[in-house]
């Protein structure tokens, strides 16, 4: 004779106290209330379905009463004896919320802002930042509160085009921030379409255009003289003076905190997050960046960033002030800018001082692979670099005598 089971009661379910694992309280016919460990207690409804045991969640108690559990036990049942599963009536079910929810929440910018959030690990954080800024300034403000699954392309070619009058690159990179955004709603299943796959001819081609750079002794020695003269904020002057020393990216430069440097070993490590490679990288420093790292310690120690921000000294310094002092010392962009001391270094490191092109290029944290096509850990030729590095900055003095 089959064991008769005593249908569950209120008090029951109520009073019912969590163990060390989960256990059940059953209704009979395949309902069950599972208590957790944690003091949760979750509806279950077990159920045969094409010779497989399966399971159904019918939510947790109280919220759903017993009655209400029951009655969502038999709907399931009869679905079984009709031959349909309940399972997949919910995950159908599930589906067609989504999407509908999908059609009206799922505006461009919330998705752009999930987007951004799941890649923004892959760039570097000031690449991160000025992208969506560039949403922020010239996209959300037409598109932003728009469902992304009612958008169509002539919108999107009309935004670039707009864009594109302003700044060609920008346009560019919104092209392609406008693709990721698209695939990343449609792998989601936001969208059934990407309307961004393609934009050929939408917008004109980017010129081509090198950082300028001086690459002749008389007009770097011009450049250091100069920033030597700088009467600026002596912050800002300890950041422009190192800007050649180390010829790192500005975004680098700037963002460079006390904990990276090790005056012992006389290194700055970078970690991974901060390059564009998403590679750690080591930058010896030289006699002369020792010197003026030493003399600005006591002012700007005590907090984060060796250049914090004279507005908000929690944050570091702009991306702007490096270029703009040397505009204020009376160099064009088309003579210098700070992304431009790097194309300087690489070009007369191995011109006039001889240093080996893959040394160089590794200092400047590129890409560069062995024989074997491995990629060079951050302290491969570590001896050479810091002889390359404190050579360059001696180099820079003697200019600055000639």
């Amino acid at each position: 004779m089959p064991k008769r089971i005593i249908s569950l009661s209120f008090p029951k379910a109520d009073t019912a106290k969590p163990k060390v694992k989960a256990y059940k309280l059953s209704d009979g016919l395949g309902l069950h209330l599972l208590v957790m460990p944690s003091g949760g207690k979750l509806w279950r409804f077990q159920y045969r379905f094409a010779n497989k045991q399966k399971a159904l969640a019918f939510g947790s108690f109280p919220e759903i009463s017993i009655a209400d559990a029951r009655k969502r036990r038999e709907e399931a049942r009869q679905l079984v004896a009709n031959g349909i599963d309940p399972g997949e009536v919910k995950k159908e079910q599930k589906l067609l919320e989504l999407k509908k929810v999908g059609s009206d929440s799922n505006t461009f910018a919330k998705v752009a802002r999930e987007w951004h959030e799941f890649k923004k690990g892959e760039w570097s954080e000031n690449h991160a930042n000025r992208l969506m800024r560039r949403l922020e300034m010239d996209i959300f403000p037409f598109i932003g509160n728009k469902p992304i699954a009612k958008i169509e392309r002539p919108e999107l070619v009309i935004l670039l085009q707009r864009v594109a009058i302003r700044s060609v690159e920008t346009a560019i990179r919104l092209k392609i921030a406008f693709y990721g955004v698209f695939r990343y709603a449609h792998n989601n299943g936001t969208i059934k379409v990407n309307p961004a796959i393609e934009f050929k001819d939408v917008i004109p081609k980017a010129t081509v255009t090198h950082m300028a750079a001086p690459t002749v002794p008389k007009k770097l020695g011009e450049l250091v003289r100069a920033i030597d003269g700088f009467s600026g904020s002596f912050v800002t002057m300890c950041a422009l003076k190192l800007t050649p020393l180390f010829f790192v990216r500005p975004g680098e430069l700037r963002s460079m905190e006390w904990s990276e440097l090790d005056f012992d070993s006389a290194e700055w490590n970078i970690p991974a997050r901060k390059m564009k490679m998403k590679k750690d990288h080591l930058v010896p420093l030289s006699t002369q960046a020792l010197e003026i790292l030493r003399v600005l310690q006591p002012l700007t120690g005590s907090g984060t960033y060796v250049f914090p921000c004279h507005r908000t000294p929690l944050k570091c310094m702009s991306e702007n002030t490096i270029n703009a002092c040397l505009r204020r010392l009376g160099f064009d962009k088309t003579e210098i800018t700070a992304h431009g001391f790097r194309a300087t270094a690489r070009t007369m490191l191995d011109e006039l001082l001889g240093f080996r092109p893959d040394i160089i290029e590794h200092q400047l944290s590129h890409a560069v692979k062995d024989s074997n096509g491995t990629a060079y850990n951050r302290t491969t030729h570590l001896p050479y670099r810091r002889g390359m590095m404190q050579s360059w900055s001696d180099y820079l003095d003697s200019l600055k005598k000639a």
